[in-house]
């Protein structure tokens, strides 16, 4: 199944509506998938963007993610995440092995963002697959800083990068990446120790 028009008229769907809609989708609801598309596809385009920095490609990964969500819809279970939070996960994986095929030269990537590509290790998102670890990941998240978990969450689930981050926090770029690095340091360990 194709994705629709990149185009789409924005409206605002409730977590349980957007369930819904991705349970008739896994039944091959076409009206459901453009209901879908039409009330996520504006900010999963601009996470796309925000990790990709250029818009054809975060077009191509919003394309593309929607064409797993149309696959995968029928994988989906509303008791391990919340419907924006599975969807942005297919589009931040998506544009991540984009990322991953891209000639290094062509896109400037953060320092922790090369370390998790390069690395054999699970993401916190990678972990939190499943209910038990969904809970780990929450856990070991409470455990960090304010200033940590607000960095990492922008970066990791909104896509910014440093510079954003920095502009968006009004602190230095030096502060950001210290408690993005520190951060997911301790969520390592945490993780580690929980789901070993």
């Amino acid at each position: 199944m194709d994705a629709p028009d990149p185009k789409p008229a924005q409206t605002a769907a409730d977590p349980a509506t957007l369930a819904k809609w991705i349970s008739a989708v896994a039944l091959g609801d076409r009206q459901a998938y453009r209901r879908l598309y039409d009330a996520t596809s504006p900010k999963l385009f601009a996470i796309a963007l925000r990790i990709l920095r250029e818009e054809g490609r975060a077009e191509d990964v919003l394309q593309d993610s929607f064409v797993n969500v149309w696959n995968g819809a029928a994988s989906y279970n509303v008791s391990l995440s919340a419907p924006m939070t599975w969807m942005v996960t297919i589009v931040r994986n998506r544009a991540l092995d984009y990322i991953r095929r891209l000639d290094h030269r062509t896109v400037e990537l953060d320092d922790d963002l090369e370390a998790v590509l390069e690395s054999d290790r699970p993401t916190p998102v990678d972990l939190a697959s499943g209910a038990q670890d969904a809970v780990a990941l929450q856990r070991c998240l409470k455990r960090l800083d304010a200033g940590q978990r607000q960095a990492i969450a922008f970066a990791y689930f909104q896509g910014l990068t440093h510079s954003e981050l920095a502009a968006t926090l009004k602190i230095p770029i030096g502060t950001v990446k210290t408690w993005i690095r520190r951060g997911l340091e301790k969520m390592r360990r945490c993780l580690d120790g929980v789901l070993a």
